[in-house]
């Protein structure tokens, strides 16, 4: 028998009683919450008493959005996060290349470079890497995701010449006033070929994938999101399921466009877990980022020519299409949407598709949600959509907002306070691997919503730290159906807890980024302890 009491510190429960004295709970599952007194008399020789030490207890927090295999295939590439120039990117894969020994023809990945950041404020071109190597095929991915570089050798084994046409929502960078590529691959020209380089062998990505899980532990996080399912994923997923590789809860979204099939021939994992992974629902792209200049916008970025304002990647009848497949299946649908425009044209789909008929509630989200307008919240909570916020954006982009967008619309990009004040579930994430999932970081975003610089972005977008809180714990277990099991210390809930060294709710605000997670508990078995 397996039971636990914990005591001597702050619980914080997310529901009405906001705070509790004592926790009892046994196999796995929160039984009781309450005074100290009545929670220690159901101690029998069997229990554990845990001594918080002061410490705070509340329920672990829940991912919204994230791509953990994503993630875990970033812990193989070379990380740079921190390059600012492009010598720094060019001495960076070089030490890579020199002290990996790499045979001929052997790639070498690098993820997270941002452009935004360089003293060239540009992106590379195969010019930069084929000065690396041209022995190796050489692919750099942006910290969106949504764009990259490929050097002479990449582009040819990617199968990109100058005969290739734009694929349908992408763009492929073209040397100056020739057809031929010069290494920049945006959107689908990028997400499609990507998918094509070799991949690690399978004792190498099991390996990243356990070091993935452990990250998310060491931020808190119990229940994980693996937001764009193809057969690569699936085949991990489901490998991870069968072989109970699986530590944490992850949910998979299938890509509704190319791997549909996925959910059809498995749908024993739909909505219920089969040792810790399920499929969620379906996911789609409408447009790309803001920091890259290719969300989709109903007003032109500042300073454009010719008045561009991204583009979408599929057509109002496409969408409407994906909608009506989701909805007749009774399937959840996250869709990536950044710019306006794009939230204009996935609104206006739901809107159409529910005219109808009836359907059922299938929560639908708005991943990211950047530069959403208050008149398209209300369209949100009039058909039951939730948007999912990147709201650590005012900190790693803010200021690249500001100079993209000018101030006025900067200072709105995920507007929750007004989500909350129209009474609407929200959540936040992290997007990960764009960046790490730091969930107390971005609780701290919420609340402060500083840049980079020091520049306060949308002082009335700020929310108070339990608000925050709320959107990583009992909305996101809303936003999964889950709401019953998981987001709060209630009994019968399980007890998917995270240890704290401080309470978030009564520290300077300005410090909830530098709380230390001391210890993750999934069911009731602690599988991270900070050393």
């Amino acid at each position: 028998m397996n039971e636990q009491i914990y005591y001597n510190g702050t619980i914080v429960t997310m529901e009405k009683n906001l705070y509790a004295e004592a926790l009892y709970v046994k196999d796995g599952r929160i039984k009781q919450v309450g005074d100290y007194a009545t929670i220690i008399a159901l101690k029998n020789d069997h229990t554990q008493l845990i001594d918080l030490k002061g410490h705070t207890l509340m329920p672990s927090f829940i991912d919204p959005h994230s791509h953990i295999t994503s993630f875990a295939n970033t812990l193989i590439l070379v990380d740079l996060s921190q390059i600012s120039s492009f010598k720094a990117l060019e001495d960076k894969l070089t030490n890579f290349k020199n002290t990996h020994h790499l045979k001929p023809n052997e790639w070498i990945m690098g993820f997270g470079y941002d452009h935004n950041n360089f003293i060239e404020k540009a992106h590379p071109t195969k010019v930069l890497l084929d000065d690396i190597s041209i022995e190796h095929p050489i692919l750099i991915a942006h910290a969106s995701g949504h764009m990259g570089v490929a050097n002479t050798p990449a582009l040819k084994a990617l199968d990109i010449t100058q005969e290739t046409p734009d694929p349908e929502g992408g763009h492929i960078g073209r040397m100056e006033g020739s057809k031929e590529p010069n290494g920049y691959l945006e959107e689908n020209a990028f997400l499609h070929n990507s998918s094509k380089i070799p991949q690690p062998s399978m004792e190498a990505i099991l390996k990243s994938l356990e070091e993935a899980q452990n990250i998310y532990l060491s931020y808190g996080i119990t229940t994980a999101q693996d937001g764009m399912v193809n057969e690569k994923e699936w085949e991990l997923g489901k490998y991870l399921s069968d072989n109970h590789k699986l530590k944490i809860d992850v949910v998979g979204y299938v890509d509704l466009k190319n791997s549909k099939s996925i959910a059809t021939q498995n749908p024993k994992y739909i909505g219920q877990y089969v040792n810790h992974y399920k499929i969620g629902g379906y996911k789609i792209f409408l447009d790309g980022s803001p920091q890259g200049k290719t969300a989709w916008l109903t007003e032109s970025y500042e300073n454009a020519k010719d008045g561009y304002r991204g583009y979408p990647i599929y057509t109002e009848n496409e969408v409407k299409g994906f909608v009506k497949t989701a909805l007749q299946e009774d399937m959840q649908l996250l869709t990536h949407c950044n710019g306006d425009a794009a939230a204009d044209q996935l609104l206006s789909a739901f809107e159409h598709v529910l005219s109808e008929g009836h359907y059922l509630d299938i929560r639908p989200v708005m991943i990211h949600a950047q530069t959403v307008r208050y008149d398209q919240i209300d369209r949100m909570k009039a058909i039951h959509m939730i948007p999912s916020y990147f709201v650590a954006h005012t900190y790693y982009w803010g200021d690249t907002h500001i100079e993209n967008l000018g101030m006025a619309r900067a200072s709105k990009i995920s507007p929750a306070h007004t989500t909350l004040m129209k009474g609407i579930p929200f959540t936040f994430h992290q997007d990960t691997p764009v960046i790490l999932p730091h969930m107390l970081h971005t609780v701290w975003c919420a609340v402060n919503r500083v840049t980079e610089k020091g520049t306060v972005l949308g002082e009335e977008e700020r929310l108070s730290p339990l608000e925050a809180l709320k959107a990583i714990t009992i909305y996101a277990a809303y936003q999964y159906f889950e709401e019953d099991i998981k987001g709060s210390l209630k009994a019968g809930k399980l007890a998917d807890l995270v240890i704290l060294d401080q309470n978030p709710l009564t520290v300077d605000p300005m410090t909830i980024k530098d709380i230390q997670v001391l210890e993750t508990i999934k069911s009731g078995q602690t599988l991270y302890k900070h050393s």
